[in-house]
């Protein structure tokens, strides 16, 4: 057994490892809360895909919006109904009646209860600070909005469960513990199913969390308590654990983080962390390895960059650069890794710099069984260390890495010669700008000498390469330039500087990245570009065999 300790908090939840543990609900509010984050907008397609998604892992609840703030998000509930969702419940969100209202014509009462959602949440407030400097009304009013409205939509024949989020909850205690709890026991008078603690200004500290959770539930023993917190003091998910091991049961959050200012608890890491560490009931049986699907399938659809270091599931979450690190997790996992990354459906990756020793030569070339020929493994680490030193990376280039062990252990046999190219930039009449390029390659006893124009140098280069090479290679059709990354290595050397750049290029099962550098950043280009063309052919050559 384990148990957690905290300085003046009683706790007595023993946290069982490997012993079933009871249900925690899970709350996502990526859909309201995480829409609400600068730069994201989700269309109603958009919405809808996640609730699908989020419906298939088991998530309890799907929180789409709050119906009276736009047109979209009072469209959502009407096409959310047809989805047919096995197991999660979507929620209306929403503020309690305005003061001194009557709850039935109150108009965002209404619209919850237009919305035809079975879920509904009331947000109200605990802060006594709020009551009387935001809402402009007296502390008796404000527990009488919190009763009034929650009767109202729980009244309703269509509403299954009203939830409670009571807002500012943990500033609210400290300013007035007594009034924070009379409004939770104004959203129970009401009807209320749970009751959530809210962190809403992201302020509070674990240890606060839990001895404020620990309270709350002497003073209302047997109601079901939720947490949600956002992460402005970057202790979300700690804040939501320590309110789950001082017993709340339901917690909210937000896939990846995502929300207004610095965020919310990212569900991804506490349904990791209470599934994997402590073993908790949640979600459905087998969804944890669909967290890294997940997290990186939502950051598609809100248009935005993977996290690299997102711990669980961003792609350098189990990542080994240094060379000790490497040559201890090949020997024992555990040693630089807390789970093994299968578990939340990631992977280990080992990277290639001049940090490198033997081991992570010797994983990265498993595939080539090479590991007994230390001749080779110290070229290649000297060649790594040497490129390097010249300003080339293969941390996000493994496939320009994976040719560079092909040349040095002697398959490498050029798939086609460059012979020339050529790029040109006019200014037209109309001040548009208009690219050319041009490019001859001997592929066997043939040369193609091919021309394309592009949005621009490398769009012209990879247009022109592919129609010249195409002929041999029609599988070359699959491949696709999905990024491009330009970084100045000597920048004191001013316009004669070395530039690297970084291509990721991707086909219908792969994603790879080259990587080339020059003082020209064509040239830096041409041989990025070349790298991932090189690769695309060897790889397929592999695949058939």
């Amino acid at each position: 057994m384990l148990v957690v300790c905290i300085p003046g908090v009683s706790n007595t939840l023993p946290l069982g490892l490997g012993k079933k543990m009871k249900r925690i609900e899970i709350y996502d509010t990526t859909l309201r809360d995480g829409s609400q984050g600068e730069g994201i907008n989700f269309s109603l397609q958009d919405k809808l895909l996640i609730t699908r998604r989020l419906d298939e892992l088991g998530v309890d609840y799907i929180e789409g919006g709050y119906p009276l703030s736009n047109p979209k998000d009072f469209e959502y509930f009407q096409e959310a109904c047809k989805l047919s969702l096995k197991h999660a419940k979507v929620a209306a969100f929403g503020m309690t009646r305005r003061k001194n209202c009557d709850p039935a014509v109150d108009v965002c009462l209404k619209a919850l209860v237009d919305s035809k959602a079975a879920v509904i949440t009331i947000v109200g407030k605990t802060w006594d600070m709020h009551v009387t400097e935001v809402l402009g009304t007296t502390l008796d009013e404000n527990l009488r909005m919190i009763a009034d409205s929650v009767r109202h939509c729980k009244s309703q024949p269509h509403v299954t469960e009203v939830l409670y989020d009571a807002e500012h909850f943990f500033d609210g205690f400290k300013a007035n513990p007594e009034y924070a709890i009379k409004t939770l026991k104004a959203a129970l008078e009401g009807g209320a199913k749970t009751l959530i603690l809210c962190d809403t200004n992201g302020g509070t500290l674990p240890e606060d969390i839990a001895e404020r959770v620990a309270k709350v539930r002497t003073a209302l023993p047997g109601v079901t308590l939720g947490i949600h917190c956002h992460n402005d003091s970057d202790t979300a998910t700690a804040n939501s654990l320590a309110a789950i091991y001082q017993g709340a049961t339901h917690v909210q959050g937000t896939i990846n983080g995502i929300g207004e200012r610095c965020g919310n608890a990212d569900l991804v890491c506490v349904i990791a962390n209470l599934a994997l560490k402590r073993g908790y009931d949640m979600l459905q049986p087998g969804s944890v390895r669909h967290l890294t699907e997940l997290s990186r399938y939502v950051y598609e659809i809100a248009n935005m960059n993977f996290r690299n270091g997102q711990p669980f599931v961003g792609t350098s979450a189990f990542a080994h650069k240094g060379g000790m690190h490497a040559h201890g997790v090949a020997r024992v996992s555990a040693s630089y890794e807390h789970i093994d990354p299968s578990l939340v459906g990631n992977k280990r990756r080992i990277l290639i710099s001049e940090l490198s020793g033997q081991s992570n030569i010797l994983m990265k070339t498993a595939k080539y069984a090479i590991e007994n020929n230390k001749e080779i493994n110290v070229k290649l680490r000297d060649m790594v260390q040497d490129l390097e030193n010249q300003g080339y990376e293969f941390e996000a280039a493994e496939a320009s890495f994976d040719l560079l062990v092909k040349k040095a252990i002697g398959t490498y046999r050029a798939k086609f010669e460059r012979l020339g190219y050529r790029v040109n930039v006019e200014t037209l009449a109309n001040n548009a700008l208009t690219t050319e390029a041009t490019v001859k390659v001997r592929i066997d006893d043939t040369i193609q000498h091919t021309v394309a124009e592009g949005d621009g140098p490398v769009n012209a280069l990879d247009g022109a390469l592919r129609k010249a090479l195409q002929v041999a290679y029609p599988r070359l059709a699959e491949m696709q330039l999905v990024d491009y990354k330009v970084r100045v290595v000597n920048s004191r050397a001013g316009t004669a500087a070395r530039v690297r750049v970084v291509i990721e290029s991707r086909d219908h099962d792969a994603v790879w990245g080259t990587v080339g550098v020059s003082e020209n950043i064509i040239e830096a280009s041409w041989l990025a570009l070349a790298d991932s063309f090189e690769y695309k052919l060897f790889k397929d050559v592999e695949t058939q065999t």
